[in-house]
């Protein structure tokens, strides 16, 4: 591992070797363990708008998937199915599995040169491997590999061939996520009761003509009932007295007139 120091030498090297520079650079990438963190959302389908979903979740708030992509499918009972297809009741299942991964970049560069002249501590000219003479800055605490030996810039000589070499490690985390959606659908209604449904196939035959069959009468023939025997009343008695002392009345008249008639 090289020091910060070395680091940013290496890096002002390689700026000041520009284009005509030959920089060999390999390239490693080392990854550490990854973890894995599972989530899984319940929720049931509300409504259902073009593209849009509104699902109430498993806590009771609601929320709003917009602009679904075609393509996106959920598995419900073994189907396939896409969001055109998706009912209110439905019940859903999202799980999100992201994976954590540390990973380390490792960079290295590395020129290698001939002294041509030096100014130690400040700076180096090295004659490249195509014949070009390039001129170097030297950071303080810059060391070189010189035949397998590291010596610092009071150390070079000219004509010595020596190997400038900058390594650059770029941790970083990568984070993928994997998310998958299930579903069920929604109980079947629960059938009407007997009497519920005497009452539609009744309602279904309103307007036919009725059979002979369904409007004939089910009650037996009526027999014929006696006159009730009618009893005379206080009434009719009154009336009936009435009358025979008004005929009494009338034949003493008549036998009175008579005898007068006589004398």
């Amino acid at each position: 591992m090289k020091s910060m120091v070395e680091v940013l030498t290496m890096a002002s090297l390689a700026f000041a070797l520009g284009v005509n520079a030959q920089v060999q650079t390999t390239t490693t990438t080392t990854s550490g363990k990854a973890t894995k963190e599972v989530q899984v959302e319940h929720g049931e389908v509300v409504t259902v708008a073009g593209n849009d979903l509104v699902v109430k979740m498993e806590d009771g708030t609601i929320q709003n998937f917009s602009d679904i992509p075609e393509s996106a499918r959920i598995d419900v009972d073994g189907k396939q199915l896409g969001i055109h297809d998706l009912r209110p009741g439905m019940k859903l299942q999202r799980t999100i599995i992201t994976t954590t991964t540390p990973r380390t970049i490792t960079t290295v560069q590395t020129v290698t040169g001939k002294v041509w002249h030096v100014s130690p501590p400040n700076s180096v000219i090295l004659t490249l491997e195509n014949g070009q003479n390039q001129s170097f800055k030297i950071p303080t605490g810059q060391n070189f590999n010189v035949n397998g030996q590291m010596v610092d810039a009071f150390g070079l000589k000219k004509g010595m061939n020596v190997t400038a070499t900058k390594i650059v490690e770029v941790p970083e985390t990568v984070v993928a996520q994997r998310k998958s959606v299930t579903g069920t659908m929604p109980p079947p209604p629960t059938p009407p009761p007997a009497d519920a449904a005497i009452l539609i196939v009744e309602e279904e035959n309103v307007g036919e003509p009725p059979s002979a069959s369904a409007t004939a009468p089910t009650t037996a023939p009526e027999t014929p009932v006696a006159p009730a025997e009618t009893r005379p009343t206080s009434s009719n008695y009154l009336l009936l007295a009435g009358l025979v002392a008004f005929l009494a009345l009338i034949a003493w008249l008549v036998i009175r007139s008579r005898s007068k008639a006589r004398i």
